[in-house]
């Protein structure tokens, strides 16, 4: 079952009009055969949103939208929908696109649908399911971009394109060759817009905004609407609707979170092993924040018999793929990951997600704990924290606007931990143990054993 099919989470939208079904959304009859094929009962609350507004009005204008949206909320069929659906109905009257024929003239390509991603996981997923949603119509062909494959095979596969799903460098790099051509794009979505601007793209999108001009619409999809992607949308759309399908509070609904103190990284990884043996783990995705410490760790666990591997940016694409095809027929059991890497993967089989190094930015937590969780099941989100962590941990409860809850394991007590004030003041007790930051074990238990922290 594809990833499409598994994606039913709910999440609470801000909708003025309830759709039971896809039916009443008056897509195309080939989406809903699709749709049905997959397994899709009713729209979720993304897609009851984003689909009506991004739908062409009577006259064929199209309105260009922001969308705010937790992962595994179905925002990829959210945006794909409408457009194929427009696609569908512009080619009513027009003749086919077919294949190119063996031996005939090379053309560039002139996709009308351009979707930007800022991984190559993320591009080849979102590609793989607008081919699920167009198996019934193949009149239309889709193509995918990234880096890391060979040019020719891209190029092969780019012939008679209606929509191109890609990453930014390459895609420009193949545009400047003059492979592919812009001008016909009518249709231009950047998913994970806030990733994108993490990973340095704000040049090619300008780049790729000004090879799109004459395009009828823009669609957005954001973690959030930070101000940095308020500004790329007031530079790159017009005038666009927002959406926002969840507050902080709402989002991850599913997953429970937690947070461990840890004393050092000789109690963080004794803390993992105990956790990577939890009965109830079907497959994990361990988050490292360096690719040295990705290896490091896999290579650790591998030799205490956890069936791991590594995986981030720095490896060959086929090595990428070959790992992440193995999490998913569960021939692996845990995915030593980076943020960059980790960016689309889509396994409903994840059960938990263990923050082992802190993400840079509190805005990645979000996207993290996301990986499970997914397709309306539950999962569990552990945090392992050391105490020069603590004012990152204050961020990550900062975007959430609540903190996130504090357990402890019997036998792996840490001996120090934050006081209820634990990151509210500038340089407060510098993390040394009794300093006003931090105090021990047992100095915590005869103040409180279950005060909350306040904010």
């Amino acid at each position: 079952m594809t990833s499409l099919a598994l994606q039913a989470a709910a999440v609470r939208a801000s909708a003025d009009t309830s759709f039971a079904t896809f039916d009443q959304l008056g897509l195309h009859p080939a989406l809903l055969r699709a749709v049905a094929d997959l397994g899709f009962a009713t729209p979720t609350a993304v897609q009851q949103a984003a689909i009506p507004a991004a739908l062409p009005d009577a006259t064929g204008a199209a309105a260009d939208l922001m969308v705010s949206s937790q992962t595994g909320s179905g925002k990829t069929a959210a945006y794909l929908l409408p457009l194929l659906h427009a696609l569908l109905q512009a080619s009513v009257d027009a003749a086919p696109r077919s294949a190119p024929r063996r031996g005939a003239r090379w053309q560039p390509a002139r996709p009308r649908v351009l979707v930007l991603c800022p991984t190559r996981e993320l591009a080849q997923q979102v590609s793989a399911d607008a081919i699920d949603l167009l198996r019934h119509a193949r009149a239309l062909r889709v193509a995918t971009v990234v880096g890391g494959l060979p040019y020719q095979q891209q190029l092969q596969r780019l012939q008679g394109a209606d929509v191109l799903v890609a990453t930014p460098g390459r895609l420009l790099d193949l545009q400047r060759g003059g492979h592919v051509e812009l001008d016909a794009v009518q249709h231009l979505v950047l998913d994970e817009a806030d990733r994108m601007l993490d990973l340095g793209f704000a040049d090619d999108l300008a780049a790729i905004h000004a090879l799109t001009q004459s395009r009828g619409q823009t669609l957005m999809f954001s973690a959030t609407f930070a101000p940095r992607v308020q500004q790329l949308a007031a530079g790159i759309m017009r005038e666009p609707r927002q959406l926002t399908l969840a507050t902080p509070q709402q989002r991850h609904q599913h997953i429970e979170q937690r947070l461990h103190w840890c004393d050092d990284a000789g109690h963080k990884r004794r803390l993992l092993q105990h956790w990577l043996r939890d009965g109830e783990l079907q497959q994990a995705i361990v988050f490292a924040s360096t690719q040295v410490e990705c290896d490091a760790l896999a290579d650790e666990l591998q030799q205490a018999g956890f069936a791991a591997v590594a995986l981030h940016g720095a490896m060959p694409q086929g090595v990428r793929q070959r790992r992440l095809q193995a999490l998913r027929e569960g021939r692996v059991q845990i995915l030593v990951a980076t943020d960059v890497a980790a960016r689309g993967i889509d396994v409903p089989t994840i059960t938990h997600v263990f923050n082992y190094g802190l993400p840079m930015k509190a805005e990645d937590y979000v996207h993290r704990i996301g990986r499970t969780g997914r397709a309306g099941r539950s999962g569990i989100a552990v945090t392992m924290a050391e105490p020069r962590d603590r004012r990152r941990i204050a961020a990550i409860e900062a975007l959430r606007r609540e903190p996130i809850p504090e357990h402890t394991i019997a036998g792996l007590e840490p001996r120090l931990r934050p006081q209820a004030h634990r990151g509210t003041g500038a340089g407060r007790g510098r993390g040394r143990p009794g300093a006003g930051g931090w105090r021990s074990e047992g100095a915590r238990r005869a103040t409180s054993t279950g005060a909350r922290r306040r904010y």
